[in-house]
């Protein structure tokens, strides 16, 4: 697998796929018309186009044998010391294969370059798939918050932080098992 910045014309790739995601995996967990109302909001394209140009918020493509199969948004946080990972989402055939594994690394790496103390990401708590995998990725659970997004909706999630290791010999190691796990998921058919 490989993980690349999109350019901006790339984006109604992230929009589409989006919409094949959430369809496919959030019933159940939120309304059909929430699901869409989230879709029409998140993945506008002039707001992520926003996201990028002021806020810094950059968009990957998560992509295998040249075909993206998913896509991550993550940035620093205003004024503290945490790293956002605002979205990861892979196509459900690919679930269990461990690219949202690699995906988390890649994005905790960076966090880590950014000089960020924590990696925090918010997860619906009826998505019980994602949270074992933050779970077993080293995410805990910081809080709680029900937010109301308009239209009757509210997102009611887990904020969840994964703890980030600083020190000289700890980076070396983590960097070196980073290297390796990308050499080994580009070679992977």
């Amino acid at each position: 697998m490989e993980i690349r910045a999109l350019m901006l014309e790339e984006l109604s790739e992230v929009q589409r796929l989006a919409g094949i995601i959430w369809r496919r995996c959030y019933p159940g967990m939120i309304s059909d018309g929430q699901i869409e109302y989230m879709l029409g909001w998140m993945y506008d394209l002039a707001l992520m186009q926003r996201e990028i140009k002021e806020q810094g918020i950059v968009y990957e493509g998560l992509f295998l044998e040249g075909k993206m199969i998913g896509f991550c948004s993550h940035g620093k946080q205003p004024g503290g010391c945490d790293y956002k990972l605002h979205k990861l989402y892979l196509l459900p055939e690919h679930h269990g294969k461990g690219w949202g594994r690699a995906a988390l690394r890649h994005v905790a790496e960076q966090a880590r370059l950014a000089g960020c103390r924590f990696l925090v990401l918010n997860v619906n708590k009826r998505n019980e798939r994602a949270i074992r995998c933050y779970r077993a990725n080293g995410f805990a659970v910081r809080s709680e918050i029900v937010a109301d997004i308009g239209h009757g909706y509210v997102m009611d999630d887990y904020v969840m932080e994964k703890r980030l290791t600083h020190d000289l010999s700890s980076n070396v190691a983590v960097a070196d098992e980073y290297q390796q796990r990308r050499i080994h998921i580009r070679g992977q058919r």
